[in-house]
């Protein structure tokens, strides 16, 4: 069944049907350009979502990356944001494939149709043309017909009227049949012009118009084709999009189960681990016996006004409150600012830093002297000579991370002796030994006894560069008399004290020592050991027995 022989007599019906097809396309066209502004919209909220929440400092500065909480949403958002691409490539197919083809396909129809309807008009105003000249060879046919029947009744009442002449009867003869003539000529011209519009109808009904009728027709199943076509694509630039849809939220799904509440405690530990010993128990001064007292309550850890003296800097008592407030400190290159558990590791990550640098250096240096010696072999290929500042730079460079190698090595050893040191306090009874004191120590020049050559040789490591950078002594430059003076009392010491700075005394923990000089109220005391050796260690380190 065909438009041409079913709707033969429907042409307004085809116009409007044709019309509201192509308009449906446009509709389509629409909405999905509509769609594809959302998706688009989606997709930049996506993104903006996902950029207000990623870090703003890089993983490598960011210690809150090591937690597996915080990369699994990262992963997320990444997620989220690959997710945010699909709809995008979505939206970007729709547009491409559906929008810009059908709406030119849309053109096309259009103008396709508009050229078939346009033929048949043509064709109607043809045969109504036809019909008009039918009309018109009708009506002259009617007309001579009258005339005709007319001019013979006249000859005739002429021919029977007695008082009629021969010439008018012959004239009226003459007259009638010249009118029969023309109203033959009329009736064959009318007859002409009749076989000829059916001729021209029939082709119109039968051959022209159902052609056109079949044209437009095709047209519009092409178009509907077409459009379904188009609703096809709807669903298939979704389903190009869902594997990798799935992917991202199988990303998602991973990065949930990723999540290790242990693992992050371990990883809290390793970033803020201070290797600090908790702090040891207050100890009893007992001021009613003024000779017999420890060393925590004695004349050598009591200022003479008579005030308890403070045990350690300020940041001991940060240490014994938790929740006390840090106080602001100053950044250092040795990094002594931070715990020595931290200390240790900022210093070891340094050193592997300069190492690293260091190996670039020294293969870019060896890679020059190959370069170099190709020149030579072969000058054509260059000037060797041109090399020399890349390989002087080179050499520069290789000295000084040499140089900073070695220092951070140095660093990193006292790092580690002090992480072992206080490791090994936390062991004993007391947690940890108090803090020395803030000040330094006393001159050695107010006192009579010891050389400061003996401190020199008993100095067991050499001062850290902490202690370079901040000396807690540093008047200690003028000597002792010569002649050592007697002990004035005993003391044993109570913890491990490294005498790293300049007029201090190391000493191990249970060393019995000699008392030089009791503790003038600045928390410091002068003792000698047994194989020789003088300088001054924190009072409050000390079991004092006086003589």
């Amino acid at each position: 069944m065909d438009w041409g022989t079913e709707l033969w007599d429907q042409f307004d019906v085809i116009e409007r049907h044709t019309q509201w097809g192509l308009d449906l396309l446009d509709r389509y066209v629409k909405f999905v350009k509509e769609r594809t502004e959302v998706e688009q919209a989606y997709a930049k909220q996506l993104r903006s979502l996902v950029k207000k929440y990623l870090p703003k400092r890089p993983a490598k500065d960011d210690p809150e990356s090591k937690f597996s909480q915080q990369q699994s949403f990262l992963q997320i958002l990444q997620e989220v944001n690959d997710f945010a691409g699909q709809r995008e490539l979505v939206a970007e197919n729709l547009s491409v494939r559906v929008c810009l083809e059908l709406a030119k396909y849309s053109q096309e129809m259009k103008q396709e149709r508009k050229m078939h309807f346009q033929e048949g008009r043509r064709a109607q105003q043809q045969l109504e043309s036809g019909f008009k000249q039918l009309e018109n060879s009708k009506r002259k046919f009617e007309r001579d017909c009258r005339e005709a029947e007319k001019a013979a009744q006249t000859a005739e009442r002429l021919d029977q009227d007695i008082n009629a002449t021969k010439a008018d009867v012959e004239k009226a003869k003459q007259q009638a049949h010249l009118r029969s003539h023309m109203a033959e000529e009329s009736k064959n011209e009318y007859a002409a012009q009749l076989q000829r519009f059916n001729r021209d109808q029939a082709h119109f009904y039968f051959s022209q118009m159902p052609q056109i009728f079949d044209k437009l027709q095709d047209m519009d199943e092409r178009r509907a084709t077409h459009l379904g076509a188009g609703y096809g694509l709807l669903s298939e630039a979704e389903l190009q999009v869902v594997p990798i849809i799935a992917k991202c939220l199988e990303g998602m799904k991973v990065a949930a189960a990723a999540v290790d509440a242990k693992n992050d405690s371990q990883v809290l530990i390793e970033l803020h681990k201070s290797g600090f010993a908790r702090p040891g128990d207050v100890e009893f001064e007992d001021f009613s016996q003024p000779m017999n007292r420890a060393p925590s309550d004695s004349s050598l850890g009591t200022p003479s006004d008579g005030r308890p003296e403070l045990r350690g800097p300020a940041r001991s008592r940060a240490k014994r409150w938790p929740f006390g407030k840090k106080n602001k400190t100053v950044v250092t290159e040795d990094f002594s600012h931070l715990p020595p558990e931290q200390q240790r590791k900022r210093l070891q990550q340094q050193l592997e830093d300069r190492n690293r640098e260091l190996q670039k250096e020294v293969d870019q240096r060896e890679a020059l002297k190959k370069m170099k010696d190709v020149y030579e072999k072969t000058p054509q290929m260059g000037d060797p000579a041109s090399l020399e500042p890349q390989i002087t730079e080179t050499l520069n460079n290789i000295e000084r991370l040499k140089l900073e190698v070695q220092k951070y090595e140095a660093w990193l050893a006292e790092a580690e002796s002090r992480v072992l040191s206080n490791r090994g306090d936390s062991l004993s009874r007391h947690a940890r030994p108090p803090e020395p004191p803030a000040s330094a120590p006393p001159d050695s020049s107010s006192s009579s006894n010891s050389g400061s050559q003996d401190n020199k040789e008993s100095s067991e490591e050499p001062p850290s560069e902490e202690g370079q950078d901040t000396p807690i002594y540093t008047e200690f430059d003028e000597d002792f008399e010569e002649e050592p003076a007697s002990p004035i009392g005993h003391c044993v010491a109570i913890y491990h004290f490294e005498g790293s700075s300049e007029g201090t005394i190391s000493m191990a923990e249970g060393e019995d020592l000699s008392l030089m000089e009791e503790d003038k109220g600045d928390g410091w005391t002068r003792v000698r050991r047994k194989q020789g050796g003088e300088g001054y260690v924190p009072t409050s380190y000390l079991r004092v027995m006086l003589n």
